[in-house]
């Protein structure tokens, strides 16, 4: 499948799991330091700008990715959830349209940043799952939790990397050299004291 076709069926899936959430759940913390579900979601609508928009954005916020994530969550703050779900479906696509490997890394990283602390898990098709692994982008693997280690997935058919091994759930070592530190339980190797103290 393309990547465009896969970063639509995360869509399609995301889309389904937020139309069914409580109030409540909208309002737990995820697993993006700050941001409630419902603030990931505000971010996710990033994606409902174009690339001149986006530019502006990052102008006004001199050039910081951090600064234009905050704002942009902010600006959809007012926005009911059920209004958040609607933008995204309708009007989410214009700017991964330009880059629907990265796009499909970002969206499958928040999902699971949502999906986690509900206790929504899902089994991520593998050929998703390897196309966000094999991303040669800072993004998948940023060279400061990743450089000097060597990465096994246990799941599905993929590594990358050399030096002390960590093993482990193809999903559990995206979302761990993204920061995500809560996983890293769910590694095993001698490279994961390393990569749990690059998480720190």
């Amino acid at each position: 499948m393309s990547y465009r076709g896969m970063l639509a069926d995360e869509r399609r899936e995301l889309i389904e799991l937020l139309r069914g959430l409580t109030e409540q759940e909208w309002e737990t913390p995820s697993l993006c330091a700050g941001w409630r579900v419902r603030d990931v979601v505000g971010h996710l609508l990033t994606d409902t700008l174009g690339p001149m928009a986006y530019a502006t954005a990052i102008a006004k916020n001199r050039g910081s990715v951090d600064r234009v994530n905050g704002a942009l969550a902010e600006s959809f703050a007012a926005l009911s959830t059920a209004q958040l779900v609607d933008k995204f479906d309708r009007e989410g696509g214009r700017l991964s349209k330009y880059s629907p490997r990265l796009a499909l890394s970002d969206l499958m990283v928040h999902q699971q940043d949502i999906r986690r602390p509900l206790g929504r898990p899902r089994t991520i098709p593998a050929d998703r799952l390897i196309a966000v692994l094999s991303y040669p982008d800072p993004f998948a693997f940023p060279g400061k939790r990743t450089r000097g280690l060597r990465f096994v997935a246990t799941d599905v058919g993929w590594s990358w990397g050399d030096g002390p091994e960590v093993r482990g759930p193809g999903e559990a070592i995206a979302l761990a050299v993204v920061g995500r530190a809560v996983v890293l339980d769910e590694l095993t190797g001698g490279g994961v004291p390393e990569l749990r103290r690059r998480c720190a």
